[in-house]
């Protein structure tokens, strides 16, 4: 993913450049003008949709319940992996804990009657998000423990008194290709959770 560098000036056509060069690293998402709106998300997808994706450098605790041995605590390496006892290396990059969880779960069944696994994230590593349109302050936003929509547009200053309130945007393109639609007002008042969206690195945020 491509990230934006922190030290080019944040004029709105440099925003814009940085936007299509991330856009265009999105598989499946050549027609940006489609979207779907927060709510009408279906409950699971709206909650995958804001579940943590695993990036390089995270810190994952497994935890194979019954088999100590195999428990582990480990940073993702830069090639994305991390390895574990009777699997060696297992890519754990750009999926969520859930799907490692079940993933991991599956592959023990070689060697395991019935695992059951726990996993964690115990150190989350900064992620980088693109505020473009008609924000005060646009340009890339850095958020550690707090990835809540309502906190990064708060950090990049709010709308502007030219924003068109239901015209926020969140563009999306691991693991499923997506652009959200959410209202201000949704937001603010967390209507339907739509404030405490979790936003994830390689995610750019537009307001009209």
């Amino acid at each position: 993913m491509f990230q934006p560098p922190r030290s080019q000036p944040h004029s709105t056509a440099y925003l814009r450049l940085l936007a299509a060069l991330l856009l265009a690293t999105t598989a499946g998402c050549a027609n940006t003008g489609e979207y779907v709106w927060f709510q009408q998300l279906q409950p699971d997808t709206a909650q995958a949709s804001s579940e943590y994706i695993i990036g390089v450098g995270d810190v994952i605790n497994v935890r194979v319940l019954g088999h100590d041995d195999l428990t582990l605590k480990q940073r993702v390496r830069s090639d994305g992996r991390i390895a574990m006892l009777l699997l060696g290396d297992v890519d754990a990059k750009g999926k969520r804990p859930s799907a490692l969880k079940a993933e991991l779960e599956g592959r023990l069944k070689d060697f395991i009657v019935a695992p059951s696994l726990a996993v964690n994230i115990d150190e989350a590593q900064p992620i980088v998000v693109l505020f473009f349109g008609e924000v005060s302050r646009p340009g890339v936003v850095s958020l550690d423990q707090d990835r809540r929509l309502v906190h990064a547009l708060a950090l990049a200053g709010g709308l502007t008194d030219f924003a068109s309130r239901s015209s926020i945007f969140v563009g999306r393109a691991v693991p499923t290709p997506m652009r959200i639609r959410f209202r201000y007002e949704a937001i603010v008042r967390n209507i339907g959770k739509a404030g405490d969206f979790q936003l994830q690195r390689g995610d750019i945020v537009e307001v009209q």
